[in-house]
């Protein structure tokens, strides 16, 4: 069930990107719903493979992935960087107890944003993970997502870290403000 670039029939790379996942033994899928991330969630979703747990607020998913690292599963946390200072005091949680955390960010408040909400926690995002020393890796274009992801995936389960990719603005698209 994978979707292609009608142009060109080519596979996208956010079905690229589900896949890696799959292939790395992602079973868990927490996300706060949003359009960055659609083809991660609707294959989540529609996988019988995986757990996917839409979740009423970011931090959540942190709690919901040391769970299921403590059960022998691996998760992910979908979510967009307006959201991500939500999750900062939980980051805590894995500085204590040594719990891995992938983190794949939909970025808003950068290239093409005309939303002026979405500055703030948006320009904020990367040094405050930072500051709760989590690793920030980006990926600016469609080519950068599968070897950066790769590399996220080493980070956090071969080395126990807290990994975020930001998937940002150039990669998504801006989205339309009125």
């Amino acid at each position: 069930m994978t979707s292609h670039d009608v142009t060109t029939g080519a596979v996208t790379w956010p079905d690229q990107l589900y896949d890696l996942l799959k292939r790395a033994n992602i079973t868990q899928f927490a996300y706060v719903p949003d359009a960055g991330h659609r083809v991660l969630i609707d294959r989540s979703l529609a996988d019988p493979d995986v757990h996917s747990v839409a979740l009423t607020t970011e931090e959540e998913g942190v709690a919901l992935l040391a769970g299921a690292d403590l059960g022998g599963a691996r998760g992910v946390l979908l979510i967009q960087s307006s959201g991500a200072g939500n999750c900062i005091n939980m980051l805590s949680l894995n500085k204590g107890g040594k719990f891995p955390l992938l983190m794949l960010i939909s970025m808003r408040g950068e290239f093409g944003e005309g939303n002026p909400w979405q500055f703030p926690m948006g320009q904020a995002t990367q040094p405050v993970l930072e500051a709760m020393g989590t690793i920030v890796l980006r990926a600016e274009a469609p080519a950068e997502v599968i070897p950066t992801v790769e590399a996220a995936l080493t980070m956090v389960f071969q080395s126990g870290e807290t990994v975020a990719v930001l998937l940002t603005q150039r990669l998504i698209g801006a989205k339309k403000f009125a």
